[in-house]
């Protein structure tokens, strides 16, 4: 009898939760009209443009929200809409060590989201979000180092824009 109290009652919540489609472990609550999701090209308008990284950030977004969530991705009319824009690209001396001598760098990314729910309007937000990635000093980013950089900004940051629309914190 215990063990029918200990493990089929869990499981069976567990269960119960899971298809009733608004809870997701993942902490994402989303209204059982939304169905479907459209991540519009989101454009490049820092003063130092990196060719393509606009596209690698849409298409992250887009990847994300696939994994995270059961919407569905569409080209045009989609339930909840996230567009903008990069407004910050920038690398910087970050520490310093004796001698004036830099001992890191940090590249910042910053983003501006607007986000439409068109089943319920209350829901649509524009905000910016921004994150960082720090190399030492005598490290050049390029190639796959600059590739990796990116990869941990997106992540964090289309991170942040999920929980920000989708999950509410």
């Amino acid at each position: 009898m215990r063990i029918i109290k200990f493990i089929l009652f869990p499981l069976a919540l567990c269960l119960s939760l899971a298809g009733c489609g608004i809870y997701s472990f993942s902490g994402i609550s989303i209204s059982p009209e939304v169905k479907t999701f459209e991540v519009r090209q989101f454009t490049n308008e820092a003063i130092n443009v990196v060719p393509g990284l606009d596209r690698e950030f849409t298409i992250q977004l887009q990847d994300f929200i696939l994994n995270q969530t059961n919407l569905g991705l569409v080209t045009k009319n989609g339930d909840i809409i996230y567009e903008g824009e990069i407004i910050n690209y920038f690398e910087a001396p970050n520490t310093s060590v004796a001698g004036n001598q830099t001992a890191q760098n940090r590249l910042t990314i910053g983003i501006r989201l607007r986000y439409y729910d068109t089943k319920e309007e209350k829901n649509d937000l524009e905000q910016t979000f921004s994150f960082f990635f720090d190399s030492e000093a005598n490290q050049i980013l390029s190639g796959s180092s600059l590739d990796d950089a990116h990869n941990v900004i997106f992540e964090r940051i289309t991170q942040d824009m999920v929980n920000a629309t989708l999950a509410k914190w």
